[in-house]
Protein backbone atom coordinates (compact mmCIF):
# COMPACT_ATOMS: atom_id res chain seq x y z
CA UNK A 1 0.00 0.00 0.00
CA UNK A 2 1.01 3.21 -0.63
CA UNK A 3 1.93 6.32 1.41
CA UNK A 4 -0.47 8.49 -0.30
CA UNK A 5 -3.11 5.50 0.52
CA UNK A 6 -2.14 5.15 3.84
CA UNK A 7 -2.83 9.16 4.23
CA UNK A 8 -6.38 8.52 3.01
CA UNK A 9 -7.76 5.42 4.69
CA UNK A 10 -6.04 7.22 7.99
CA UNK A 11 -8.15 10.17 6.95
CA UNK A 12 -11.26 8.11 6.60
CA UNK A 13 -10.75 6.08 9.92
CA UNK A 14 -10.27 10.06 11.59
CA UNK A 15 -13.88 10.53 10.09
CA UNK A 16 -15.28 7.36 11.57
CA UNK A 17 -13.38 8.24 15.19
CA UNK A 18 -15.03 11.46 14.85
CA UNK A 19 -18.58 10.58 13.94
CA UNK A 20 -18.13 7.82 17.32
CA UNK A 21 -17.44 10.97 19.74
CA UNK A 22 -20.13 12.46 18.53
CA UNK A 23 -23.26 11.08 19.40
CA UNK A 24 -24.78 11.50 15.76
CA UNK A 25 -23.61 10.31 12.17
CA UNK A 26 -21.86 6.46 13.23
CA UNK A 27 -18.82 5.51 11.73
CA UNK A 28 -20.57 3.01 10.03
CA UNK A 29 -22.25 5.54 7.79
CA UNK A 30 -18.95 7.22 7.13
CA UNK A 31 -17.29 3.97 5.88
CA UNK A 32 -20.74 3.63 3.94
CA UNK A 33 -19.84 7.10 2.77
CA UNK A 34 -16.24 6.97 2.28
CA UNK A 35 -16.78 2.77 0.11
CA UNK A 36 -15.07 1.26 2.83
CA UNK A 37 -17.31 -0.41 4.57
CA UNK A 38 -17.24 -3.61 3.14
CA UNK A 39 -13.65 -3.86 2.84
CA UNK A 40 -13.85 -2.83 6.78
CA UNK A 41 -16.77 -6.40 7.17
CA UNK A 42 -14.45 -8.41 5.41
CA UNK A 43 -11.31 -7.23 7.83
CA UNK A 44 -13.30 -8.25 10.78
CA UNK A 45 -15.11 -11.33 9.51
CA UNK A 46 -10.92 -12.44 8.68
CA UNK A 47 -9.62 -11.79 11.98
CA UNK A 48 -12.60 -13.59 14.08
CA UNK A 49 -12.03 -16.93 11.90
CA UNK A 50 -9.94 -19.42 13.39
CA UNK A 51 -8.15 -20.16 9.91
CA UNK A 52 -6.50 -16.80 10.11
CA UNK A 53 -4.70 -17.48 13.69
CA UNK A 54 -3.73 -21.06 12.46
CA UNK A 55 -1.52 -18.89 9.94
CA UNK A 56 0.01 -16.97 12.74
CA UNK A 57 0.36 -19.59 14.63
CA UNK A 58 2.44 -21.66 11.82
CA UNK A 59 4.49 -18.83 11.18
CA UNK A 60 3.16 -17.22 8.02
CA UNK A 61 2.94 -14.16 9.00
CA UNK A 62 3.11 -12.45 5.51
CA UNK A 63 0.21 -14.47 4.66
CA UNK A 64 -1.82 -13.79 8.15
CA UNK A 65 -0.55 -9.91 7.08
CA UNK A 66 -2.50 -10.22 3.59
CA UNK A 67 -5.55 -12.23 5.33
CA UNK A 68 -6.68 -9.45 7.20
CA UNK A 69 -5.88 -6.48 5.35
CA UNK A 70 -3.46 -5.87 7.66
CA UNK A 71 -1.83 -2.27 6.20
CA UNK A 72 -5.79 -0.95 5.47
CA UNK A 73 -6.32 -2.14 9.14
CA UNK A 74 -3.27 0.10 10.81
CA UNK A 75 -3.83 2.91 9.00
CA UNK A 76 -7.35 3.24 9.57
CA UNK A 77 -6.97 2.70 13.52
CA UNK A 78 -4.17 5.22 13.33
CA UNK A 79 -6.57 7.85 12.18
CA UNK A 80 -9.46 6.11 14.53
CA UNK A 81 -7.42 7.24 17.64
CA UNK A 82 -6.26 10.45 16.82
CA UNK A 83 -9.65 11.66 16.49
CA UNK A 84 -10.87 9.77 19.56
CA UNK A 85 -8.38 11.70 21.71
CA UNK A 86 -8.09 14.84 20.10
CA UNK A 87 -11.73 15.49 19.78
CA UNK A 88 -13.08 14.00 23.57
CA UNK A 89 -12.25 17.36 25.34
CA UNK A 90 -14.04 19.40 23.21
CA UNK A 91 -17.21 17.32 23.30
CA UNK A 92 -16.54 17.19 27.47
CA UNK A 93 -16.57 20.68 27.72
CA UNK A 94 -19.47 21.30 24.79
CA UNK A 95 -21.21 18.97 27.19
CA UNK A 96 -20.82 21.11 30.32
CA UNK A 97 -21.13 24.80 28.88
CA UNK A 98 -23.81 24.36 26.33
CA UNK A 99 -25.69 21.45 27.18
CA UNK A 100 -28.65 22.26 25.10
CA UNK A 101 -26.87 23.69 22.05
CA UNK A 102 -24.58 20.24 22.04
CA UNK A 103 -27.82 18.04 22.04
CA UNK A 104 -29.69 20.47 19.40
CA UNK A 105 -26.46 19.82 17.30
CA UNK A 106 -26.82 16.23 18.14
CA UNK A 107 -30.21 15.47 17.31
CA UNK A 108 -30.11 17.16 14.16
CA UNK A 109 -27.09 15.28 13.02
CA UNK A 110 -29.52 11.95 14.15
CA UNK A 111 -32.08 12.94 12.12
CA UNK A 112 -30.81 14.18 8.67
CA UNK A 113 -28.38 10.86 8.83
CA UNK A 114 -32.00 8.69 9.43
CA UNK A 115 -33.23 10.47 6.83
CA UNK A 116 -30.61 9.96 3.57
CA UNK A 117 -30.13 6.41 5.05
CA UNK A 118 -33.97 6.00 4.47
CA UNK A 119 -33.68 7.70 1.31
CA UNK A 120 -31.59 5.10 0.31
CA UNK A 121 -33.53 2.02 0.70
CA UNK A 122 -35.48 1.09 -2.24
CA UNK A 123 -38.35 -1.25 -3.14
CA UNK A 124 -40.38 -0.99 0.07
CA UNK A 125 -42.49 -3.53 1.28
CA UNK A 126 -45.42 -3.56 4.28
CA UNK A 127 -43.00 -5.95 6.08
CA UNK A 128 -40.32 -3.62 6.26
CA UNK A 129 -42.47 -0.76 7.64
CA UNK A 130 -43.52 -2.97 10.23
CA UNK A 131 -39.58 -3.50 10.79
CA UNK A 132 -39.08 0.04 10.81
CA UNK A 133 -41.84 0.69 13.36
CA UNK A 134 -40.49 -2.02 15.73
CA UNK A 135 -37.31 -0.76 15.53
CA UNK A 136 -38.26 3.16 16.25
CA UNK A 137 -40.60 1.11 19.15
CA UNK A 138 -37.41 -0.28 20.50
CA UNK A 139 -35.63 2.64 20.32
CA UNK A 140 -38.02 4.84 22.40
CA UNK A 141 -38.75 1.94 25.17
CA UNK A 142 -34.63 1.76 25.48
CA UNK A 143 -34.36 4.99 25.51
CA UNK A 144 -37.37 5.92 28.30
CA UNK A 145 -36.18 3.39 30.87
CA UNK A 146 -34.14 4.63 33.66
CA UNK A 147 -30.72 3.91 33.18
CA UNK A 148 -28.73 2.30 35.84
CA UNK A 149 -25.96 4.24 36.49
CA UNK A 150 -23.02 2.18 37.94
CA UNK A 151 -20.26 4.84 38.60
CA UNK A 152 -16.90 3.43 38.98
CA UNK A 153 -18.28 0.11 37.70
CA UNK A 154 -15.14 -1.91 35.70
CA UNK A 155 -17.98 -4.41 34.53
CA UNK A 156 -19.94 -2.18 33.45
CA UNK A 157 -17.19 -0.49 31.39
CA UNK A 158 -16.03 -3.61 29.77
CA UNK A 159 -20.08 -3.98 28.76
CA UNK A 160 -20.26 -0.60 27.44
CA UNK A 161 -17.17 -1.20 25.66
CA UNK A 162 -18.78 -4.08 23.93
CA UNK A 163 -21.96 -2.45 23.86
CA UNK A 164 -20.46 0.32 22.11
CA UNK A 165 -17.89 -1.06 19.35
CA UNK A 166 -20.22 -3.38 18.12
CA UNK A 167 -22.58 -0.43 16.84
CA UNK A 168 -19.59 1.88 15.87
CA UNK A 169 -19.27 -0.82 12.46
CA UNK A 170 -23.13 -0.42 12.05
CA UNK A 171 -24.57 2.05 9.58
CA UNK A 172 -27.07 4.13 11.46
CA UNK A 173 -25.87 3.94 15.11
CA UNK A 174 -23.08 5.52 16.49
CA UNK A 175 -20.92 3.93 19.43
CA UNK A 176 -21.37 6.93 21.61
CA UNK A 177 -25.14 7.06 20.89
CA UNK A 178 -25.28 4.00 22.81
CA UNK A 179 -23.06 5.63 25.43
CA UNK A 180 -25.49 8.05 25.90
CA UNK A 181 -28.22 5.59 26.63
CA UNK A 182 -26.56 3.94 28.86
CA UNK A 183 -25.67 7.05 30.74
CA UNK A 184 -22.13 6.59 29.97
CA UNK A 185 -20.80 9.08 27.67
CA UNK A 186 -19.74 11.69 30.08
CA UNK A 187 -17.50 9.05 32.10
CA UNK A 188 -16.28 7.84 28.98
CA UNK A 189 -15.71 11.39 27.15
CA UNK A 190 -14.12 12.70 30.51
CA UNK A 191 -11.65 9.16 30.99
CA UNK A 192 -10.65 9.83 28.11
CA UNK A 193 -9.67 13.82 28.01
CA UNK A 194 -8.34 13.19 31.56
CA UNK A 195 -6.56 9.72 30.61
CA UNK A 196 -7.52 7.61 32.85
CA UNK A 197 -5.83 4.51 32.33
CA UNK A 198 -7.74 1.63 34.47
CA UNK A 199 -11.14 3.07 32.68
CA UNK A 200 -9.67 2.81 29.22
CA UNK A 201 -8.15 -0.48 29.60
CA UNK A 202 -11.08 -2.43 30.45
CA UNK A 203 -13.24 -0.13 28.22
CA UNK A 204 -10.60 -1.02 25.10
CA UNK A 205 -10.97 -4.74 26.35
CA UNK A 206 -14.45 -5.05 26.17
CA UNK A 207 -14.05 -2.99 22.60
CA UNK A 208 -12.13 -6.17 20.95
CA UNK A 209 -14.01 -8.84 22.51
CA UNK A 210 -17.16 -6.78 21.16
CA UNK A 211 -16.01 -6.53 18.22
CA UNK A 212 -14.53 -9.57 17.53
CA UNK A 213 -17.53 -11.49 19.03
CA UNK A 214 -19.80 -9.46 16.72
CA UNK A 215 -17.64 -9.67 13.42
CA UNK A 216 -19.34 -12.65 12.59
CA UNK A 217 -22.68 -12.41 13.20
CA UNK A 218 -22.49 -8.64 11.33
CA UNK A 219 -20.98 -10.29 8.19
CA UNK A 220 -24.13 -13.12 8.50
CA UNK A 221 -26.73 -10.56 8.80
CA UNK A 222 -25.45 -8.10 5.95
CA UNK A 223 -25.22 -10.66 3.36
CA UNK A 224 -28.42 -12.43 3.96
CA UNK A 225 -30.90 -9.24 5.19
CA UNK A 226 -28.98 -6.08 4.43
CA UNK A 227 -32.31 -3.98 4.36
CA UNK A 228 -34.09 -5.94 6.93
CA UNK A 229 -31.10 -4.76 9.58
CA UNK A 230 -30.56 -1.53 8.33
CA UNK A 231 -34.16 -0.37 8.75
CA UNK A 232 -34.31 -1.95 12.39
CA UNK A 233 -31.56 -0.06 13.22
CA UNK A 234 -32.88 3.32 11.56
CA UNK A 235 -35.79 2.95 13.42
CA UNK A 236 -33.94 2.75 16.63
CA UNK A 237 -32.26 5.90 15.94
CA UNK A 238 -35.43 7.47 15.04
CA UNK A 239 -37.22 6.13 18.51
CA UNK A 240 -33.87 7.38 20.03
CA UNK A 241 -34.00 10.71 19.63
CA UNK A 242 -36.24 11.29 23.03
CA UNK A 243 -33.04 10.70 24.89
CA UNK A 244 -31.23 13.51 22.26
CA UNK A 245 -33.74 15.81 22.57
CA UNK A 246 -31.98 19.27 24.04
CA UNK A 247 -34.40 19.68 26.49
CA UNK A 248 -35.10 16.27 28.13
CA UNK A 249 -33.01 17.22 31.10
CA UNK A 250 -34.92 19.97 33.04
CA UNK A 251 -30.93 20.39 34.96
CA UNK A 252 -29.86 21.58 31.67
CA UNK A 253 -32.12 24.81 31.79
CA UNK A 254 -30.45 28.00 33.27
CA UNK A 255 -32.39 30.16 34.89
CA UNK A 256 -36.05 29.30 32.89
CA UNK A 257 -34.31 30.19 30.05
CA UNK A 258 -34.86 27.61 27.09
CA UNK A 259 -32.35 28.91 24.15
CA UNK A 260 -35.05 27.67 21.72
CA UNK A 261 -33.48 30.39 18.54
CA UNK A 262 -30.02 28.81 19.51
CA UNK A 263 -30.65 25.41 20.02
CA UNK A 264 -32.98 25.38 16.21
CA UNK A 265 -30.08 27.08 14.91
CA UNK A 266 -27.46 24.39 16.01
CA UNK A 267 -29.93 21.56 15.04
CA UNK A 268 -30.19 23.21 11.39
CA UNK A 269 -26.06 23.11 11.63
CA UNK A 270 -26.17 19.69 12.22
CA UNK A 271 -28.19 18.48 9.46
CA UNK A 272 -26.75 20.44 7.61
CA UNK A 273 -23.25 18.84 8.22
CA UNK A 274 -24.99 15.60 6.77
CA UNK A 275 -26.31 17.21 4.25
CA UNK A 276 -22.51 18.21 3.09
CA UNK A 277 -20.95 14.51 3.41
CA UNK A 278 -23.50 13.33 1.51
CA UNK A 279 -23.22 15.92 -1.41
CA UNK A 280 -19.62 15.14 -1.03
CA UNK A 281 -20.19 11.98 -1.10
CA UNK A 282 -22.15 11.86 -3.95
CA UNK A 283 -20.02 13.82 -5.92
CA UNK A 284 -16.68 11.66 -5.74
CA UNK A 285 -18.76 8.92 -6.49
CA UNK A 286 -19.71 10.65 -10.11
Amino acid sequence: MSLRDWIVNALKGFGMGAANVVPGVSGGTIALLTGIYSRIIDCLDAVASLDTWKLLLHGKLSEFWKRIDGNFLVALAIGVVISVFSLATLMTTAMERWPIFTWAFFFGLILASAFFMLRDIKGWKVSWVLLLLAGIGLGIAVCTLTPAHMEGSMPFYFVCGMLSVCSMILPGISGSFVLVILDQYDDIMLSISTLDIPVLAVFAAGCVVGLLAFAKLLHFLMARWEKQTLLVLIGFVLGSLVKVWPWSDPSVIVDGQLHVIGAILWCVAGAALVVILETVSSKSKE
